[in-house]
């Protein structure tokens, strides 16, 4: 067997055991800070105690606290007959940052506390909450740094938040959403704002710098009408409602409605299913140029109507969604600038790509004088064209044929 050497490389004018020492200080150098702050020791009753090892802490309770390298406190666990159950508490660069107990299960139980961690005599709480078995319940209270409140939130027994009012720097309300009761006594005033003693109550929404950014309108905790605004104080969007349905409007920055959507409200489970009947769209100067209409149903809505406009405010064409005889049909109309018709004709609504044409479809002149009519089948084949002048006489009538060849039709 073969033992292949390796020369270590030693730089000239250095003997290899004083090269081997200077790495060796150099290694020693670099982990030494890092081991220092590595190292974390806890102590039970003054007394230290590996919180690792489950035989070390059976049956014992007492406050454990951890230390790193530098003896700067780390956190702070209550034990119970062995059990992690309590108080605990968590620092940085010794400073508490949160504080919380937990229950049996290591959940957390009752309140629970953030703070600011910022080194000096004064901590501020940043966050407030109490906790049942792991879940966030009641009020939850939010502040800057300078002690101002920032949010309250409500929230059920399962963890759901319903209520919010939040505040600015100044302590100016910025958000409001409202539940079926006053849930915010005595930190805020949420009775008055969300129209508990009176009905309709209207409260401004404020942003950081002090501009009105929306207007909120509730009637005993349901939103009524909610309004924003653009940084010019131009209405941005607009929303009416009640319990059976609503308006939704959106305006551009220069205050002309570009889009207005209107919808009812099926009674259902929670706050019930919303179906659109109308959508409505609005070019920059402020005329209709999109409309579509449904008709609701059992399972939703079904689109009944779909139409557009000119510039003009002429109609440039509509599609008609019915029934005839029986079959789902599509019926389109199409219009000249001037408002005469220019074509109309029904396709099969059968399919995500529509279906086949049926029955005559006719083109109409600017005047809006029939100048040509397409005769379908009912499997949607071309059968017949005529073409027409304008005084109305017929200057040709074809009857054609699967091949593709025609003839004069047959009186």
């Amino acid at each position: 067997m073969s033992i292949t050497r390796r020369r270590l490389f030693v730089p000239q004018g250095s003997s290899a055991s004083s090269f081997l020492g200077r790495v060796a200080a150099a290694l020693i150098a670099c982990a030494a800070p890092l081991s220092a702050h590595a190292i974390t020791s806890c102590e039970l009753d003054g007394q230290p105690i590996n919180t690792n090892d489950g035989r070390a802490t059976a049956g014992k309770s007492g406050m454990i606290r951890c230390r790193d390298g530098d003896g700067v406190l780390l956190r702070e666990q209550q034990l119970q007959n062995g059990v992690t159950m309590g108080v605990m508490r968590y620092y940085r660069q010794g400073v508490l940052q949160q504080e919380y107990t937990t229950n049996e299960r290591g959940n957390r139980d009752g309140r629970s506390r953030t703070f600011a961690a910022t080194p000096g005599p004064k901590n501020p709480v940043l966050r407030e909450e109490t906790n049942r078995n792991g879940t966030t319940v009641g009020v939850t209270r939010d502040w800057y740094a300078d002690g101002t409140l920032a949010r309250l939130s409500f929230h059920l027994d399962d963890g759901r938040e319903t209520a919010v009012a939040a505040f600015t720097t100044q302590g100016r309300l910025s958000d409001l959403r409202c539940t079926t009761q006053p849930v915010f006594a005595p930190d805020a005033d949420d009775a008055s704002w969300c129209g508990f003693r009176k009905p309709m109550a209207t409260v401004d929404l404020f942003a950081s710098n002090g501009s009105v950014k929306g207007r909120i309108t509730h009637d005993r905790g349901e939103r009524r009408r909610v309004e924003t605004f653009w940084a010019n104080g131009k209405l941005q969007e607009q929303t009416e409602m009640d319990t059976a349905g609503g308006v939704e409007r959106n305006f551009a920055e220069d205050g002309v409605k570009r889009k207005e959507v209107a919808w009812i409200v099926r009674p259902g489970e929670g706050r019930g299913q919303r179906i659109v009947t109308l959508q409505q769209d609005f070019h920059e100067s402020g005329s209709l140029v999109h409309e579509r209409r449904w008709l609701p149903t059992e399972r939703g809505a079904t689109l009944t109507l779909d139409q557009n406009w000119y510039l003009n405010g002429q109609l440039k064409d509509k599609t008609d969604y019915l029934v005839l005889d029986g079959q789902a049909t599509r019926r389109e109309t199409t219009y000249h600038d001037n408002g005469k018709v220019a074509s109309e004709g029904a396709w099969l609504a059968t399919g995500s790509y529509g279906g086949p044409a049926t029955g005559v479809h006719k083109r109409f002149d600017q005047a809006g004088k029939l100048r040509g009519e397409s005769y379908y089948d009912q499997r949607g084949r071309l059968k017949r064209e005529r073409e027409l002048d304008d005084t109305g006489q017929v200057t040709r009538d074809d009857q054609l044929f699967e091949d593709g060849s025609r003839k004069a039709y047959a009186r």
